[in-house]
């Protein structure tokens, strides 16, 4: 997890679900101070459990936008147009707008905000709960250097962050949005293959996901190219190249290949307004 600092600015989260607290929890942790920090809700009971907890003032959505330095968009895509029509009478080209809603283009929250208004988009994956996620940036047209750093801070308190252009955020949402989905999966189908070959459907889950822990921790530490890994366990004529040879037979790769390639187009399909 990088290291943050403690900005001048005050920050509004609207919309504080799941991801929303989380980023918040990640902020205070990482040395922003409550009153710094402002949040909008729907239910009133939602409200007054962040004000609890955390030590943040709730506010409506008007009001943090005429009082926040920093506005992080944490809605649902499909209530994005709605909020946006509720911000921008008080939102000037002095705030900057964070967007953390998956498909939402920084072209289309320009179009609907003051000309010149510095607007960043960001796609973080749901491993932002334990501090471990990753977190894609781009700058819209009026976004500057200083503008992405203040947003790598706030999502850095969560995980990692990456700068990508915004024509990659489709790929990177394949890859890394929906990359979670895709080993939970395989730790399913590892778990059914544990059970089938003896193992209590516990101990299979134990071993798995600690051989992914592992697994995961040598690819971030070693600097080692995954197949110089993989081959560190081949041996000869052993159980490891048995299961890779089934691996292939089926096609695995390509059909890893083949998901990632659907994932990104519905990605563009999103974001150019198509939810059917």
């Amino acid at each position: 997890m990088s290291q943050t600092r403690k900005p001048s600015q005050t920050v509004a989260v609207l919309g504080t679900g799941k991801i929303g607290e989380a980023l918040l929890s990640g902020m205070i942790r990482g040395g922003w101070a409550p009153a710094d920090l402002l949040v909008t809700t729907r239910r009133q009971e939602r409200a007054d459990e962040l004000r609890t907890r955390y030590g943040v003032e709730p506010l409506t959505n008007a009001e943090a936008a005429k009082r926040a330095d920093i506005l992080i968009l944490a809605c649902k895509p499909q209530d994005m147009e709605r909020l946006l029509d509720e911000l921008a009478p008080h939102i000037t080209t002095e705030r900057l707008v964070i967007s953390a809603a998956a498909g939402i283009t920084t072209s289309f929250i320009e179009e609907r905000l003051t000309a010149g208004t510095p607007v960043i988009r960001v796609m973080p994956n749901t491993p932002v709960l334990v501090d471990e996620g990753m977190s894609v940036i781009s700058g819209g047209s009026h976004a500057t250097a200083a503008h992405l750093t203040h947003a790598e801070d706030i999502f850095g308190a969560v995980g990692k962050t990456l700068r990508v252009p915004e024509t990659q955020q489709d790929a990177c949402t394949a890859l890394s949005g929906s990359g979670p989905a895709y080993f939970y999966f395989l730790v399913e189908a590892m778990t059914d293959a544990g059970i089938l070959l003896g193992l209590p459907r516990d101990k299979a889950h134990d071993l798995i996901v600690q051989a992914a822990i592992g697994a995961a921790v040598m690819l971030r530490d070693s600097g080692e190219h995954p197949v110089k890994l993989r081959e560190n366990v081949t041996s000869p004529a052993g159980t490891t190249i048995n299961a890779i040879r089934e691996l292939e037979n089926h096609g695995v790769r390509a059909a890893l290949i083949a998901a990632l390639e659907a994932a990104r187009d519905r990605s563009r399909e999103l974001a150019s307004g198509n939810s059917g």
